[in-house]
């Protein structure tokens, strides 16, 4: 063979190994749609091929989700999904040498007949287990969210393929395994040593760890989504308001559109140039701002270590020491004092973004389940300005002994008891009852939706946030006295008999209070019973607010209190049980049969008439404070009736404009931003949450979803906007389009927007929303052509008639005459729930 001859071989077989060698011309990044038979393309421009070419195991099932919840924005890659019964593997050619990001998508619905309950399963990527006894059905529940996004970061491995192994679950029969959707994107190494928080000498080394996305935040700017992300890595930054605990909101800055980042040496797929181009800080005052701290809470799993990765770049100063800071990491000094953190001391100028990585281990006792990060002007630096600033935030698990999987959530034991729910109920429709912050609020939400400010603020400085046990009412409590002649006292031996020892199979919910039980009293009367936690942060004062405000008040529209335990340092408060459970399990993230349009209607009547009470029906203004889907109950006839008055508040009249100064509190989402602004509390405040619950059973989304973009985040700004529009059409819920009388719609829209007024002067009595509501109703049943009803006065009606919202005898009480003395002669009417005799029921 000549050296001609030799030379085209060699490039022959030069060719051969470009073209056909895995880890060169096959590995590339992919977007899976599991279980899908064509190529699609998502909003976003992604496009997702069928994973049948990468699926390695036969005997596996397609299957399309039976149910599009309205929540989820894109079909794809959600809606198809592939169902395993036996371990399954999928092979993915990549590069060995290079890091990789894995995304799995999950939307757990229901699939070929299968109960997605029965998904318990376990996936391992290569030799690295991402989830354990995984149950996507749970972790939903508990975010509140329809579908999930799993993301890591998979360290190199040397190995041209990528395995991705699911198993269904050993531990749970019937079990099975799904996945909807796969992504795997190459990126190049931006991890490499962090410094281990409370050891300064000690570092974590991140660049051979895998890793779990946890968080990933633009601090003080919009989300930005994965099409915005920088180096192709198509990863989403949400908004960091969530996340912040308190009050202590700071202000957020922004660079002007043409200010430049200037990467220089860092790699620009670090973060996109929007995360540097905005920021939270405390603001300008600083003597207010070396008092208080801008503080985020996390939570998180226990046991691991978390990489906090912290964004900085600044571009308003140019100068070292014009800002200085410090930075703690679950109470633990990150950087303070003569190692202050200074952003132009880090980059090296102004518009040049830094980072700086921090591991710390969480385990009960350092942190429990959550991740804070507080920041504070240092004085010790004597900088120019005191304040403090962050751009960007990410939080990565790092796996220990090639493990990454925590465990499921534990949203309520309202899912882990449903067969137990199913026996006690008879009429096997679902059933519960959720008192309080209730519904699975937990994981990411909870520190946006629930967390107490007052309290939890005492618990980071270090003190007590909790009693260690109840204290007993009687003797140091003027609540026994006043409700003694108006509902019952239970003893302690009465409950646990009712509760079977409140057994966990007996809970049907959880809320801010406590759990709340199932139980029988008097030989077969349902009742729910919501027990106290020592470790909540509502106690002794919700619970004698709630006694001496139901004690004294009997309306149909309002959940009747049976009575009450404080017996043996419990305490106890029985409910008339509320078998259709709350308004927000009949609106999204439900397997529930879709409500009507004329059901929602007289669901949100009879919660106005309920309201309109408190205000004007009783010898005082009595304003809930927090109005919500989840304080909207419903019994088997689906009337609506107002529960939770733990944080109501009573006051004068109020029709000359009064209210009542008081620390603020309620759900964010639903909070009257007056009241945030001023702390003053009118019945108005009522009204505002009122109308983001109205809207909320128009769009059946959730009053905040921090998933969406920062336009979109909360619905009342989302629909007030989309009204103005003249585009509402596009966000109500699927299941309604072409249900609504256009006129109807008009004024049910019209009325929810007057209810959104910034001002509260601005804004409607809750007696012209239910007037409007009611007309609402006879506008679209005359459309329907089925019977026509008669709104009752706005001024101070009360609807007593039947189930179901209907009409009957509209009867027009005085406002302020109205009160428990009124009540005796309604006795033997059947209308109320009447516990006017002591011993009750």
């Amino acid at each position: 063979m000549n050296e001609k001859t030799r030379n085209l071989c060699s490039l022959i077989c030069f060719f051969y190994v470009l073209l056909v060698s895995p880890s060169q011309s096959n590995a590339k990044d992919v977007a899976l749609g599991c279980g899908a038979t064509e190529p699609s393309t998502d909003p976003d421009k992604k496009k997702w091929e069928p994973d049948t070419k990468f699926l390695k195991t036969p005997d596996t099932v397609q299957a399309t989700a039976t149910y599009q919840d309205p929540s989820l924005l894109s079909t794809i890659p959600y809606m198809t999904a592939r169902i395993f019964t036996a371990p399954a593997t999928y092979e993915i050619p990549v590069k060995g040498d290079k890091r990789h990001l894995l995304r799995l998508h999950f939307y757990p619905s229901v699939y070929t007949g299968l109960n997605i309950d029965d998904s318990y399963f376990s996936v391992a990527a290569n030799d690295v287990t991402l989830l354990s006894n995984f149950s996507a059905a749970i972790t939903c529940q508990a975010l509140t969210q329809a579908y999930l996004v799993r993301e890591y970061s998979l360290a190199p491995t040397l190995k041209d393929v990528l395995t991705i192994t699911l198993t269904p679950s050993d531990k749970h029969p019937k079990a099975f395994a799904f996945i909807n959707g796969i992504e795997v994107i190459e990126m190049p190494e931006l991890f490499d040593t962090a410094v281990l928080v409370g050891f300064a000498d000690q570092t974590s080394d991140v660049k051979s760890a895998n890793l779990q996305t946890m968080f990933r935040v633009n601090v003080g700017g919009q989300d930005i989504p994965g099409s915005k992300d920088s180096g192709g890595l198509t990863r989403t930054w949400y908004n960091d308001a969530p996340y912040i605990f308190s009050a202590g909101l700071g202000v957020t800055l922004q660079a002007s559109d043409n200010f430049r980042i200037d990467y220089q040496k860092m790699p620009v797929s670090t973060a996109p140039a929007d995360v540097y181009k905005t920021a939270r800080s405390q603001g300008p005052n600083g003597d207010l701002n070396v008092k208080s701290n801008l503080t985020w809470v996390f939570q998180v799993d226990t046991n691991f270590t978390y990489i906090m990765r912290l964004h900085f770049c600044e571009f308003q100063q140019s100068k070292i020491n014009q800002k200085a800071f410090n930075i703690y990491i679950n109470n633990k000094t990150a950087q303070a004092d003569a190692e202050a953190a200074d952003i132009i001391a880090w980059s090296g100028g102004k518009g040049v973004p830094t980072y700086k990585d921090y591991a710390m281990y969480v385990d009960t006792t350092n942190g429990g389940e959550e991740v804070s990060l507080q920041m504070t002007p240092s004085v010790f630096a004597k900088p120019e300005y005191l304040d403090s600033q962050l751009n960007g935030l990410e939080i990565f698990k790092m796996d220990t002994m090639k493990n990454l999987a925590g465990p499921n959530p534990k949203p309520s034991d309202m899912k882990a008891n449903e067969d137990a729910k199913k026996e006690f109920r008879g009429d096997k429709r679902v059933t519960a009852f959720v008192i309080g912050s209730a519904g699975g609020v937990a994981a990411v939400l909870l520190c946006a939706l629930c967390f107490t400010m007052y309290q939890r603020k005492r618990k980071f400085q270090g003190s007590e946030s909790y009693t260690s046990s109840w204290l007993p009412l009687y003797g140091n409590s003027h609540t026994s006295t006043i409700s003694a002649g108006l509902c019952r006292r239970f003893s302690l031996s009465e409950i646990k008999h009712g509760t079977q020892n409140f057994d966990e199979s007996n809970v049907i919910g959880v809320g801010g209070f406590g759990k709340v039980y199932k139980g029988v009293i008097d030989g077969g009367t349902k009742v729910a019973i919501k027990k106290s936690n020592p470790n909540s942060e509502q106690g002794l004062n919700e619970f004698e607010t709630e006694i001496e405000l139901l004690s004294r008040l009997r309306h149909k529209h309002l959940v009747s209190l049976i009575g009450y335990c404080d017996d043996g340092g419990e305490m106890c408060l029985i409910y008339d049980y509320m078998s259709l459970g709350t308004l927000r399990e009949h609106l999204y993230n439900t397997k529930r049969p879709q409500l009507t349009w004329k059901r929602r209607l007289e669901i949100a009547i009879g919660s106005a008439r309920g309201l309109h009470y408190l205000h004007t029906g009783a010898k005082y203004t009595i304003i809930h404070r927090d109005v919500k889907t989840t304080n909207i109950l419903l019994d088997e006839n689906w009337v609506a009736k107002v529960s939770d008055f733990g944080l109501s508040k009573t006051g004068p009249d109020m029709n000359a404009g009064g209210h009542v100064s008081t620390v603020v509190k309620g759900s964010f989402g639903y909070l009257d931003p007056e009241y945030f602004r001023r702390q003053q509390l009118t019945e108005k405040s009522d009204v505002y949450s009122f109308g983001v619950v109205l809207f909320e059973i128009l769009c059946a989304r959730p009053a905040l979803n921090p998933s969406l973009p920062k336009e979109q985040v909360s619905l009342g700004d989302w629909a007030l906007n989309c009204k103005r529009k003249g585009n509402l059409d596009d966000i109500i819920d699927p299941n309604l389009k072409g249900k609504i009388n256009a006129e109807c719609l008009k004024k049910f829209a019209d009325t929810a927007e007057k209810c959104l007024s910034d001002s509260g002067l601005d804004r409607p009595s809750m007696g012209d929303v239910l007037w409007n509501l009611e007309f609402a109703l006879q506008v679209q049943e005359t459309a329907d052509g089925t019977r026509r009803r008669t709104p009752s006065h706005g001024s101070a009606s009360e609807d007593l008639g039947g189930g179901g919202g209907g009409g009957g005898m509209a009867v027009n009480v005085s406002a302020g005459e109205h009160d428990v003395s009124d009540l005796s002669s309604e006795e033997n009417s059947g209308i109320f729930s009447q516990i006017v005799n002591p011993k009750g029921r």
